[in-house]
Order: structure tokens, then C-alpha cells, then sequence
């Protein structure tokens, strides 16, 4: 009984604590081993009224007159902290209990909720088909790479062949780490590396419609290196952080904007009719994308029109294997699919830190 005495008494010598909000002032004070709260509320419906009681409930009743005072949660708080300006209290509401419909759109939570389990591996293999491709090109025409880069450079049998086996065993191995998620960011600088090495090997350097198309490609693989950061684990787990890391949100900004020149080798400038509505619709959702305003969306448009295109203009399966061209619209076409991958990305992963959509949040 004298250590209750003596704690009660420590007690009530602590001073009152004053907490005050958009349209409450509220002081915490202690009566001995008892916590009571007095609050006087300054919104235009309550009229400056005071009351004190319990903390653990509400004391103001609720707008409606009907429904009782109930607890108020943290999360609900916050969502009314700024109506207090407007002439109404702070307090909220109880949600109603009708049932809400479920929102349905082309690219509406329902859609994602379905496709999130297996949207990041489809987006991942559509990502990685050209370097799959390549790398399996790089085996059966072994000779006739190593002719062209000792023709071109004039290198040697030997350094051309150290060429076409560094291209060969690189692309296939990335594509191993990706596939298995192991080791993602060593894939993704491996593969920066194989494009950076094609790039001045074949000459694309100077092509700048096969240049696009390569930045456009790297686009991809830097969404590709934001997912893999966003997929490893905290050394803190469980500690809250205040926001998103710089780095991921720059690389998800640079995929973006990289992603989009893809498209603009697609435009046609010449004067029918369906050539204008593509240059005119495809623009605008390529600003849409690379500005992170409806991206979601924007983006799932964007594979559909492109893939609807790809497989129109690229069909190498209808040219014989033995003609030069049947080469060409089969890298073009497995290129084609690996920016699909990337746009697929970003329908998975959202545009990032550094967009509309996020900044929309913060209005």
C-alpha cells in the first residue's frame, strides 16, 4: 500500500502536457494515478465548447447527432487535419455502410491486383529476349561474326573470336541471373556493358535509328536495376523510412524517358491520314509516360500499340532463314519486345519518386 502511495504521488507531480490541432487545443493533465483530458474545441459547430473526460473516447459527438461518440483512430486524425479551416469539425465520421462499387478501368486496381504475381516475370523475360536471342545467334553464326569484326577492325582471328565469345557467354549468363533473380545488379551492369560494346563495335554509334533503339534498350535495364534494389533487403528491417531513395527514383525518371525513344523511331512523316492519328496519339502518350502523368495507364497503352505493330512489320517468320532480311526483322522484332518488357515494368513498378502521379499525392 505505501508503494502505491508513493507511485500515485510520483505521479500526480507531472506537469500537463498541451497538444494542439487545427480546431482542438487539448491538455493531458494527471489526478493522481488517473489521466483526464480537458479539451476546448474553436470550429465554427461546436462554439468554442468545452469538456473534459476519458482520453480514450471521443468528446465531441458526432455531426450527425444520431451515432456515438466513438474512439478516434491515428489514421483518421490525420485524414481530417486540415477540414478544421473549412468550419467543420475535426472529429470523423463513421464510413457508411453501403457498400462502395468496385472502381473498373482499363488499368484499374482490379487489373493489377490480378496481373502483380506474374507481370514483373513476363515484364523480365519480354526484357531480356533480344540479349537471349543474340546470345544464341552469337553461337550459330559463330564464323560470320568473327569475319565481320576482323573485316571491320582488322583485329585478328583471335580478338574477333574473343569478341563473339564475350558477347556469347555474357548475354546468356545475364540472362540466367535475371531469370533466377540472382545477382540482378551484376546482370544489369554485365548487359550495360555488352551494349555499350555492340554500340561501337557495329558501328551503331553513327546509325541513330539503331542508336535510339540501344538507349532505348538501356532504358529497360535501368527499370529493370530500379526493381532489383526495390526487391533487397533492408539492413533495418521493420524501421520505417521516410522516403523512397534517390537513386531508385532518378533510375526509374531515366528508364522512363529512355523508353520513349523507342517510339520516336516509329513516326512516320508523310501525309495519310492514319500515319498523323499514330505520330498524334503515340506523342502524347509518349510525353505521358516520360512526365509520370497517368503512366500506369499510359504505358499498358503503349505495349498494345506496340506489340499490335511489332508483330505486323517485323514477322521475320515469313522470310526465308537464308536472306539477309530475315536477320534484320528478327533483331528488330526480339528488340521491339524487350522495350515492351521495360514499358511492362513500369506497369508493375509505377513511374517512381520523380513523376506527376507521385507529386499528385502531395496536393
Amino acid at each position: 500500500m505505501t508503494q502505491r502511495r508513493r507511485r500515485g504521488a510520483q505521479v500526480g507531480r507531472l506537469p500537463p502536457l498541451e497538444l494542439t490541432g487545427p480546431c482542438h487545443t487539448v491538455i493531458l493533465t494527471h489526478q493522481g494515478p488517473r489521466l483526464s483530458m480537458h479539451a476546448v474545441c474553436h470550429c465554427r459547430l461546436h462554439k468554442g465548447a468545452e469538456r473534459t473526460g476519458d482520453p480514450r473516447r471521443a468528446l465531441w459527438p458526432s455531426p450527425r447527432g444520431s451515432e456515438p461518440d466513438r474512439p478516434v483512430a491515428p489514421a483518421d486524425r490525420q485524414g481530417s487535419a486540415g477540414r478544421g479551416a473549412e468550419g467543420r469539425c475535426a472529429t470523423p465520421r463513421r464510413p457508411a455502410s453501403v457498400p462502395q462499387p468496385p472502381q473498373l478501368g482499363f488499368c484499374g486496381p482490379q487489373f493489377l491486383r490480378v496481373t502483380k504475381q506474374y507481370l514483373p516475370h513476363v515484364a523480365r523475360l519480354c526484357l531480356i529476349s533480344t540479349f537471349l536471342e543474340d546470345g544464341v545467334r552469337m553461337w550459330f553464326q559463330w564464323g560470320e561474326q568473327r569475319d565481320y569484326i576482323d573485316t571491320t577492325w582488322g583485329c585478328g582471328y583471335a580478338l574477333a573470336s574473343a569478341f563473339v565469345l564475350l558477347n556469347l557467354l555474357g548475354q546468356l549468363t545475364g540472362c540466367i541471373l535475371v531469370l533466377s533473380r540472382n545477382f540482378v545488379q551484376y546482370a544489369c551492369f554485365g548487359l550495360f556493358g555488352i551494349i555499350a560494346l555492340q554500340t561501337i563495335a557495329y558501328s551503331i554509334l553513327w546509325d541513330l535509328k539503331f542508336l535510339m533503339r540501344n538507349l532505348a534498350l538501356g532504358g529497360g535495364l535501368l527499370l529493370l536495376l530500379a526493381e532489383s534494389r526495390s526487391e533487397g533487403k533492408s539492413m533495418f528491417a521493420g524501421v520505417p523510412t521516410m522516403r523512397e531513395s534517390s537513386p531508385k527514383q532518378y533510375m526509374q525518371l531515366g528508364g522512363r524517358v529512355l523508353l520513349v525513344l523507342m517510339f520516336m523511331t516509329l513516326l512516320h512523316f508523310d501525309a495519310s491520314f492514319f500515319s498523323i492519328l499514330q505520330n498524334i496519339v503515340g506523342t502524347a502518350l509518349m510525353i505521358l509516360v516520360a512526365i509520370g502523368f497517368k503512366t500506369k495507364l499510359a504505358a499498358l497503352t503503349l505495349v498494345v500499340w506496340l506489340f499490335a505493330i511489332n508483330v505486323y512489320f517485323n514477322a521475320f517468320w515469313t522470310i526465308p532463314v537464308y536472306k539477309p532480311m530475315h536477320d534484320f526483322l528478327k533483331y528488330d522484332f526480339f528488340q521491339t519486345m524487350s522495350v515492351i518488357g521495360g514499358l511492362l515494368l513500369v506497369v508493375a513498378l509505377g513511374p517512381g519518386g520523380v513523376s506527376m502521379d507521385e507529386k499528385k499525392k502531395e496536393w
